[in-house]
């Protein structure tokens, strides 16, 4: 008998020590009160991650560091905020001169794969991924919006982490809701991509950052029919993990990488930019349906954590810290601030913004802005922003709020709590600037820590030409990297 014992306790013992597998889902344009879990004003969307939430815990104050896609999915991997790992734009690096998650997980024994973004979520070529999921296991490439391909590719990627021997760490980036929104194709026929349910003008909310109009509801349609769709893809992705027979020992992070494709929001810094719906499911260790309201968390806290998790060694330089202390139900000091920054956009223009936030404020510093340099952003090119141009012509409102959307100002204050939507700049209010003082002293301190290049802008940011010869300085120097890009092609 004492023998059986023994036996039983030493299974017991090594089943709690094998390691954890990592499951990561992104969605991409995705604002964090489009899901039900987080807000969503408009029922049914969100049915599956809804559940997720259920099961995990969720962050109420988790932000990503910047508001566009490659720049801030390295902030993800590397632990180091965009001026540190280098990667401000959208472009490789020869030489990171730092470990990516890939290469320490794979240090740490696992099996590393992805889906989806695999060039955005990469640094550098060759890409270190044991297991590129786009290819899936017929040789057929898996459609970015097709939901089933992509629990085909999970589990796939589980598959062969089981002949490798090692546990996973599977990356899958899901593509909805960014544009091409689904949409009825114009030349007839059917998108074979179709989500599980369409929304309608009619029903949609409209974000306070936007404005009520019959074509702004057609395009919020569009969006939220796609936000169904990435719903769609999750359920995918949790129900191959389900069969996989992985899911009691697989922490499963959920987040989207910054707000929707639409002005006010993406390739931003404002509230609903970073805003990003973070669960966390690990079974056994998150209590169910645990919402943590407390503590602030940033997408450059994400490296250490999942480092943490697995119990791997951290690089020697990172910018963020764990909160593996939060998702065990702890309380963890120096978490009442958030620091973000954005740099350029996919067409290399600069575009310098710093900010912080805490529960209540956002500030935001703006060097690029002189009155007359124009904002470059892809959301341009969508139907919302043509429509409030064509409205702003005589509606004084809209006009206003496409002449801060183009131009801005070089200081920006919000009351996140009272005006999340970010209506409302405070910047001069005389019964805001203790909140202000506290905020700069914040951010100056954040930037002298990290070693930010615009610190010295920053302490002379009343000094108008200093600040225009640093962004044009910057220009030039993005636009000497693109130029030599194209040279290379």
């Amino acid at each position: 008998m004492k023998n059986i014992l023994f036996l039983l306790t030493m299974v017991a013992a090594s089943l709690q020590a094998a390691p954890v597998n990592i499951l990561m889902i992104t969605v991409d344009d995705m604002s964090a009160d489009s899901i039900g879990a987080f807000g969503s004003k408009l029922p049914g969307t969100t049915p599956n991650i809804d559940r997720l939430a259920k099961q995990g815990m969720r962050f109420a104050h988790a932000h990503m560091t910047v508001g566009n896609c490659m720049p801030g999915r390295n902030v993800l991997f590397s632990g180091l905020i965009s001026h540190n790992n280098k990667v401000e734009g959208f472009y490789q690096v020869k030489n990171p001169g730092w470990p990516h998650m890939v290469d320490l997980m794979k240090g740490a024994g696992y099996f590393t794969a992805i889906r989806g973004k695999v060039s955005h979520s990469t640094p550098y070529l060759p890409y270190a991924w044991d297991a590129d999921l786009d290819t899936l296991p017929d040789g057929n490439k898996g459609h970015f919006k097709d939901a089933k391909s992509f629990g085909i590719s999970t589990a796939d990627g589980i598959k062969k982490a089981k002949v490798a021997g090692k546990p996973f760490c599977l990356v899958v980036n899901v593509s909805d809701p960014h544009k091409p929104f689904w949409s009825k194709p114009k030349g007839g026929g059917e998108d074979v991509h179709v989500p599980s349910r369409i929304f309608k003008a009619d029903e949609v909310p409209i974000p306070g950052f936007l404005f009520d109009d019959p074509e702004v509801r057609k395009e919020l349609a569009l969006y939220y029919s796609s936000v169904r769709r990435a719903d769609d893809c999750v359920g995918s992705i949790l129900e191959a993990l389900d069969e996989s027979g992985e899911a009691k020992n697989t922490v499963v992070i959920f987040l989207s990488d910054h707000g929707m494709p639409l002005p006010f929001a993406k390739t931003q810094v404002y509230h609903h930019s970073t805003h990003s719906p973070w669960i966390v499911r690990w079974p056994g260790i998150t209590k169910a349906g645990t919402i943590n309201d407390q503590h602030m968390v940033s997408a450059v806290d994400m490296l250490p954590t999942m480092l943490d998790i697995v119990g791997a060694k951290h690089p020697e330089r990172l910018d963020g810290s764990s909160f593996l202390p939060l998702i065990k139900g702890k309380k963890q000091g120096e978490r009442a601030y958030v620091f973000k920054e954005y740099n350029e956009n996919s067409g290399a223009s600069r575009d310098p913004m710093r900010a912080v936030q805490s529960k209540r404020y956002l500030y935001i510093f703006n060097p690029w802005s002189n009155g007359k340099r124009v904002f470059a952003t892809a959301t341009t090119s969508t139907v919302t922003y043509r429509r409030m141009a064509a409205l702003a012509k005589s509606d004084e409102h809209l006009a206003k709020r496409l002449a801060l959307y183009k131009y801005r100002v070089p200081e920006e204050l919000y009351d996140a709590v009272a005006d999340p939507d970010c209506l409302h700049n405070l910047i001069d209010s005389k019964t805001h600037q203790e909140a202000l003082g506290q905020l700069r002293k914040q951010l100056q301190r954040w930037m002298r820590k990290t070693d930010d290049p615009l610190l010295a802008v920053f302490k002379r940011r009343d000094d108008a030409d200093y600040r225009e010869s640093v962004v044009q300085a910057q220009e030039r120097e993005a636009m000497a990297r693109r130029t030599k890009r194209k040279k290379r092609r």
